[in-house]
């Protein structure tokens, strides 16, 4: 059955790849508000359910800004490599939702850190007309590329290069924590996307708020779905 999905998802993945371009399309000191995305699941009754979370915050106060969620019935099944597919539809009705406009999106997931470039930041950024990042906790290995662990410094880091092509970057945010895996999803070049990944780290974590706490939100609205206490 997931065979009918994955031709039609390759050649979308390969149209929209030809598209990517990573350099800013902004200017730093203009950004005023960056929107953390994430996404929670569930099986009841047979059928899986998905919530999308999305939390802005303010780039210079770092407070939050709005928080928006919206879940639904996911209809498209899971095939690896193909995941923005399944989020897309949950993420774009939940963007509706959004009073506030933000500059920029950060993802829980990969961007251009994938097989084909096209992980849910890289991919979503075509739909939302905005400039995106990657921020995965466990890292993609793509063509048994392993990567190379950076120094115990908060700031250090190394490419992730294949095939001579730099896929995105290992990031230690913090010292004695483990590194976060930063890619460019789109209009975004990897030094400025690493900048703003640091600029949203705090002390009690080696995730930058934006999508940490948007990784608490959808937790808290599968919850509330659900009923749990």
């Amino acid at each position: 059955m997931k065979e009918k999905y994955i031709k039609k998802f390759v050649e979308k993945q390969d149209e929209l790849k030809k598209l990517v371009y990573l350099q800013n399309t902004f200017l730093v000191e203009e950004i005023k508000l960056v929107a953390g995305v994430d996404l929670a699941y569930w099986v009841k009754d047979k059928k899986e359910y998905g919530t999308c979370s999305i939390v802005v915050i303010d780039y210079n106060t770092k407070e939050i800004v709005e928080q928006v969620d919206y879940f639904d019935e996911i209809t498209v099944p899971y095939i690896s490599g193909f995941l923005a597919f399944r989020e897309l539809p949950l993420i774009l009705k939940t963007v509706k939702k959004l009073k506030t406009k933000p500059d920029i999106y950060m993802f829980d997931g990969n961007g251009y850190l994938h097989y084909r470039h096209m992980g849910i930041a890289t991919h979503a950024s075509f739909y939302l007309n905005k400039p995106t990042i990657g921020i995965a906790k466990s890292y993609l290995k793509i063509e048994n590329v392993d990567f190379i662990m950076p120094e115990n410094l908060k700031g250090a880091h190394t490419d992730i290069v294949i095939n001579n092509d730099v896929y995105g970057r290992c990031l230690r945010t913090r010292e004695n924590v483990k590194p976060i895996f930063v890619s460019c999803g789109n209009w975004i070049d990897l030094d400025t996307a690493t900048e703003l990944t640091l600029h949203f780290i705090e002390k009690d974590s080696r995730l930058p708020i934006t999508t940490r706490y948007a990784d608490l939100a959808t937790h808290q609205s599968r919850k509330r779905v659900l009923g749990d206490k």
